[in-house]
This record gives C-alpha cells, structure tokens and sequence, in this order.
C-alpha cells in the first residue's frame, strides 16, 4: 500500500476509523455518523494509504483489526483526547461536571480502592452525582448503562476505550509458617506439590496461573483443598498459613512490608495493571472526563507514595 507522502492523519478520518470499530461496520457508522458508507469507506482507504499499511479485515459481514489497526486505535484515540483537551483549554468552553456518573468495578478492588477515591471526587466535585457498583463477574457497562468500568488486568474488550490509570502486578506469596511447613518452591513445576489458594474471578480460567518471566509467559495448572471466588476470602486464608496466593500487589504489599507474608518465585508475576473503561469518548462527556483525569492522578499518587 503507497504511503501518501508528506501528510499526516486528518482528525476526521481518525474519528471515522474509531466509530467504524466500535460499530464493526461500515454501514452502521454510516448511519451514526450521517454519511453514506462509500464516503466512510474512503475515508478509511485515505487513512490506510496515509499510514501506509492496512489497519481493517474487511468481510461480506462484518469488519475486524489488523495488528497495524489495534496499534491505530490506540494512537487515534489519544490523537484525538489531546486535541480536543487542546480546543478546549483554548476556547474556555469546557462545561462543569453535573449529573450521574454510574460506574462499576469489581468487588474487591472496588471496595478497598474505588471507593476511597470516589468519595473524594464527590468532595471535589459537588455537582456530581455518583453510583458504584461492585461485581464478581464480566460486565457489559453498554448494555448495562454504566459510564465507566475500572477494571483490573490487560483483557480489555475492543469494542470499549480505554485508559490505563497505573501500572500493576500480581505477585506470590505465603506465609512464613506455612513455609516453614511445606518448604519455599523454587521452580513453578514445584507449585504442583502445594497447596495453592485459587480464585475464580470474573473470566479468568479457573486453576491455571499465567505468569511472566522475563517478558515471557508460561501457564501452571495449581490446585489445592481451598478455592473462593472472593479474592478477599483468599487472602484470609492466605493469612491463616493455609497456601500459596497470587494476588495483586494493591493489596499484599503492606503484609509483606510487615512480614505477614514473604513473596516466592520473585522472577514471576501476572499483570494486573488498573484501566479506566468507557463506552464514549472522554471529550464528549465533561463528567467522565474529570472522573478518569481524577481518578488517573489518585492512583498515580498512591503509586508513587508506595501505599499502593
């Protein structure tokens, strides 16, 4: 494909691209967007010809990314934030935030973290009404009519924007007794020998760890007589010297700091990075604006003060 030369992107087309991928074709953008779908179609092929690669599957049925396309998305949708953030500030015609802002998260994170920070907003902004709700399971915050999901782990559906509010791990860990108990593993094949503490949380395969090394990842079938599908019930256990956890650094950093656990297999660990999800974008929306720019800095700050 020629790469037209000596030209950047045209915000347009970039807004074109993103509505024809949450809307997964062509003729349904049209119709959002009030323009026929020959016109959406061009302006895709205009924006592949000036990137210079294919960014669309397209089929009889629907259309689908290219490994270039997701890497579009991305750069189209941070394009495009900081371009209208730019109009905004300089034409002062950013509105304040009011009325109901419905978020969801899961239960143990939402509890322990959301909730903390979304007290806060509400104290920062007072014209904001807000709602969370705590899940244990995968929500559809479109269908369910949620404004935004923070939502831990990379699994990030496509269809949804999205931004990263701070980097994160899953680390293991046990007890010093049970420990002293079982002996320390020292490969992940030595975690088939102990009891390790599962979780079954939202879709995440039930008895298998997938953990990185060295920015590879390897998976590990675990099992052992204790198994929840509340994280916080896990790490109760956990505590009571009755197996091996995997679990977010959020929220086992201050018991190993007190040595109420020690970390094992320090090599590995699982991403668990904290997004804030959202179904239209930040620009369109003063209220979830500032929620994510406010939640992003709390979160950042907590990071950095090593309280998270």
């Amino acid at each position: 494909m020629n790469t037209v030369r000596n030209q950047s992107p045209l915000p347009e087309d970039l807004r074109v691209f993103l509505t024809v991928i949450r809307k997964a074709s062509f003729a349904s953008a049209a119709d959002e967007l009030g323009l026929s779908p020959a016109y959406v179609s061009k302006r895709v092929q205009i924006l592949e010809a000036t990137v210079g690669t294919r960014l669309l599957h397209r089929t009889t049925r629907r259309v689908a990314l290219t490994e270039a396309g997701e890497r579009a998305q991305r750069w189209a949708v941070q394009i495009l934030d900081t371009l209208d953030e730019f109009m905004g500030e300089l034409s002062q015609a950013r509105l304040a935030p009011r009325g109901l802002l419905h978020i969801c998260s899961s239960f143990g994170f939402g509890r322990n973290h959301v909730a903390p920070a979304v007290s806060e907003l509400a104290a920062t902004y007072p014209d904001l009404e807000i709602r969370l709700d705590v899940f244990d399971r995968v929500v559809d915050i479109i269908s369910e009519g949620f404004d935004l999901e923070i939502r831990v782990g990379d699994d990030i559906p496509g269809q949804h924007l999205s931004r990263k509010l701070v980097s994160n791990q899953r680390v293991l860990c046990a007890t010093p007794e049970y420990l002293a108990r079982r002996g320390t593993p020292q490969t992940l094949e030595d975690l088939s020998e102990h009891d390790c503490l599962v979780l079954k949380e939202r879709n995440n395969a039930f008895g298998v760890w997938n953990l990185r090394k060295a920015g590879q990842e390897q998976s590990v079938r675990v099992s052992g007589p204790l198994s929840s599908n509340n994280g916080e019930i896990v790490l109760q256990w956990a505590l009571s010297g009755r197996g091996i956890l995997l679990r977010s650094m959020w929220d086992v950093k201050p018991l190993l700091e007190q040595g109420a656990l020690v970390q094992v297999l320090h090599e590995y660990s699982q991403s668990a990075n904290v997004w804030a999800v959202y179904p239209t974008r930040l620009s369109d929306s003063a209220k979830l604006r500032v929620c994510v720019q406010f939640l992003e800095a709390h979160f950042r700050h907590l990071s950095q003060q090593g309280t998270a």
